[in-house]
């Protein structure tokens, strides 16, 4: 028996209080968690830095480990925000009476017990934890060992403002970060009701090949921007430098630009500034190698063919140029991820054309991809954006924390 039987069972248990809280009590929580939250930055802050200490500041996850006071305040309005929302259990789809007088309805119930596995995202604890109140599930999350001593004292402030509350505290659970417990858990189909991978795609691979209990996937980012011969060369280049310095370690953060060939050379002239005062390396194919090389950009290598289809997740991205749209759209078909794609375009038969033939969680136009985002969107925060199309697709958030019920009543009926 693994040493998690035990947090599974409870979780199991905690599932049916946690589908009994009313949405006055799940906002009362929710507020009293942003509370509890701001009242210990100081003590967040310190436990934080016990897991940078033990991290490469170069490594790409780095950024995404960082909690300060800036981003510990964002995680409590993120938990005023989802306070707000509507409660999406209890909801009535459906209705019907037939013949025989028998009242059928369809609504929402919350899922059950939600596994949650990921990486150095300490913000994701959060996140997840107000999501699962909302919707009236429990919660068991598996962080990494990189953000244990983060993930720790935040699950703790939580808990123990569920028991300050009257709530069952194993409505959210930290797991151990130990690798062989992965395995329990998503063995684990008596007790959990759905596992939801985010982070790397050898994590997600590692999931969906190893769990018996299904999968929601919250997929790697393989981001293009392609800027087309009728684009707006100076909007385009603030739309590419942003969808890549803005956040470089993040899912929706730019990995590859396309470019028209017809503008390839007045396009680069114009991002390459932008690009060399964030120390950008590129790694450019033939042509636009040729046209670098002139212009002189410093961080530049010779894209090899493992550069496209690469999410970078740094400082870095993979530039190509091609003939028009027919070849940028076939470069995104073999490489895209299918999480977030843009064409930055002043012709709108190009841009419909894009809108409508990429395959992609979210599509843009004349925009960064950086927002691809749950709580940009209006949603309060998410999980996670999945690029799978079953059940979830793009920002995954509080309206699929929740399956459907048929919900039946007669008075003696009968099947002939």
């Amino acid at each position: 028996m693994s040493s998690i039987d035990t947090q599974l069972r409870t979780a199991k248990d905690a599932s049916l209080a946690a589908k009994d809280l009313t949405d006055a009590q799940k906002v009362s929580l929710l507020k009293t968690f942003a509370t509890a939250i701001r009242d210990s930055i100081p003590g967040i802050i310190i436990n934080n830095k016990k897991d940078l200490k033990r991290m490469d500041p170069k490594d790409p996850r780095y950024d995404r480990l960082i909690l300060d006071e800036i981003r510990i305040e964002a995680l409590a309005k993120s938990l005023e925000d989802v306070s707000r929302l509507k409660d999406p259990t209890h909801q009535e789809l459906y209705r019907t009476t037939l013949e025989n007088g028998l009242k059928i309805k369809k609504i929402t119930v919350p899922l059950g017990v939600v596994g949650v596995i990921y990486e150095s995202r300490p913000n994701v604890t959060v996140d997840v934890a107000a999501l699962c109140i909302k919707s009236g599930n429990a919660v068991l999350l598996r962080g990494g060992s990189d953000a244990w001593y983060s993930n720790r004292i935040l699950v703790d402030i939580l808990r123990k403002s569920l028991q300050a509350s009257g709530a069952n505290p194993d409505i959210i659970q930290l797991l151990p970060p130990d690798r062989e417990y992965v395995h329990d858990l998503l063995q684990a189909e008596k007790y959990v009701d759905i596992i939801i991978p985010r982070g790397s795609q050898h994590l997600i691979d590692f999931v969906r090949n190893n769990s018996k209990i299904p999968v929601i996937e919250t997929g790697a980012g393989v981001c293009h921007t392609y800027v087309d011969k009728t684009a707006d060369l100076e909007k385009a280049a603030k739309i590419v430098y942003n969808a890549k310095v803005n956040r470089p370690s993040v899912c929706n953060a730019l990995d590859t630009v396309l470019v028209d060939k017809e503008v390839a050379d007045e396009f680069l002239s114009k991002l390459t500034p932008l690009f060399e005062s964030s120390r950008v390396m590129v790694h450019a194919d033939r042509d636009a190698y040729s046209i670098l090389e002139r212009q002189h950009y410093p961080q530049l290598q010779k894209a090899e063919e493992s550069d496209f289809g690469r999410e970078f997740l740094s400082l870095a991205c993979s530039v190509k140029v091609v003939p028009g749209l027919d070849q940028a759209l076939q470069h995104i078909r073999e490489y895209s991820s299918r999480h977030s794609e843009c064409i930055v375009s002043q012709d709108k038969k190009s841009i419909e054309k894009f809108l409508n033939d990429v395959d992609a969680a979210v599509v843009y136009s004349n925009a960064s991809t950086r927002f691809t985002d749950g709580a940009v969107f209006g949603l309060g925060a998410e999980i996670g954006i999945s690029t799978q199309k079953l059940h979830a697709r793009g920002p995954f958030a509080l309206e699929k924390l929740v399956t459907e019920k048929w919900v039946v009543e007669g008075d003696g009926q009968v099947r002939e």
